[in-house]
């Protein structure tokens, strides 16, 4: 059982306008939410939810893989700039890079994304694109723990979105992300302010004796 401090302290990662992290930014102002943001970091330099972060105090930092000189040195340096805010959780916010094993070893369990699909169906980077390709009915959005795999984390939450006859893929894309901000909010101030336990694959939120 992961059990949560009076506030929790989240890093958020990034890639581009933060949508997300607005969402986030907006729940963690309300009281009892039991979480703050204390940092937000991206890959790119120029990605406007830096700014957003920048204009609500929140300390920001960039991470350009572009800067490294390979792989492996920009996951140990993402890894330290992670750490040097001692997160209690690190919520991956449309963040466009895999999680490496520096990261994953120090904070394995406490890093959480999101995915526009019902997982496991239609991993990968086109989950909206294949889900319409596959004739589905109905899909949504996942929030899961992240893990050494590409969408392959065990599941936390999901919440499902009506396909329309109508949709294209900007169209059903756009539905999923007002879903999908809404949940990670909700889900994340759940698992801050009461803990969440991991076995196997099932993800269960809530203090031990509210499950007995």
């Amino acid at each position: 059982m992961t059990n949560p401090p009076p506030e929790s302290r989240l890093v958020v990662l990034i890639s581009g306008a933060g949508s997300t992290m607005r969402a986030l930014l907006e729940a963690t102002a309300e009281e009892g939410y039991g979480a703050r943001i204390v940092a937000v970091i991206s890959d790119k330099a120029d990605a406007p939810g830096l700014a957003i972060a920048e204009a609500a105090g929140i300390a920001t930092d960039v991470v350009d893989l572009a800067d490294f000189d390979d792989r492996a040195a920009w996951d140990l340096a993402l890894a330290a700039v992670i750490a040097r805010h001692e997160p209690d959780m690190v919520i991956c916010a449309g963040f466009m890079r895999l999680i490496g094993a520096p990261t994953l070893a120090t904070f394995g369990g406490r890093i959480v994304n999101t995915h526009p699909a019902l997982l496991p169906s239609y991993p990968g980077a086109h989950g909206v694109r294949d889900a319409l390709a596959g004739g589905a009915k109905v899909t949504g959005c996942t929030v899961m723990l992240v893990d050494e795999g590409v969408d392959t984390g065990p599941i936390i939450a999901q919440a499902a979105v009506e396909v329309w006859d109508t949709d294209d893929e900007a169209t059903l894309h756009e539905r999923i992300k007002q879903v999908e901000r809404a949940l990670v909010a909700t889900t994340v101030g759940r698992m801050a302010r009461d803990g969440w336990a991991v076995d196997g694959r099932r993800v269960t939120i809530g203090k031990q004796e509210e499950r007995a």
